[in-house]
């Protein structure tokens, strides 16, 4: 029975490489006037899978097994060719994230702040 999950396991990295190829990864250049981008993009990708096998009382055997995953594909950056001159223009600001990544805890930080009768008289609509 393990070549079972050996096979489930081969297939499952199949379709990983046939999505994490070249071609994904750095996109298909785009000419803006005397300018190319090309995008590159990042792949996180991840898989699992697992079986068992056994008998039952009447000494009947089989075998389960399972897998799956999954790949997350996201912008990483463009490649600016102008010319002789390159430069690599990430597609996400750290500064932005970083403005996101706070915005709880500036939101209960205020929420403190406030006095407890507005606080009250804001959540009744």
């Amino acid at each position: 029975m393990p070549n079972n999950i050996m096979e489930m396991l081969s297939a499952i990295v199949g379709e990983i490489k046939t999505i994490a190829k070249s071609e994904t990864i750095i996109g298909e250049p785009v000419t803006l006037g005397d300018k190319t981008v090309v995008p590159l993009v990042k792949i996180s990708a991840g898989f699992g899978a697992g079986g068992g096998e056994g008998t039952d009382d009447q000494k009947r055997s089989g075998f389960g097994g399972g897998g799956g995953g999954g790949v997350m594909i996201e912008p990483a950056a463009f490649l600016v060719i102008d010319g002789d001159k390159v430069s690599l223009l990430p597609a996400k600001s750290q500064k932005i994230e970083k403005i996101f990544e706070a915005v709880p805890d500036i939101l209960e930080k205020i929420g403190k702040l406030m006095p407890k009768g507005k606080k009250d008289d804001q959540s009744d609509g």
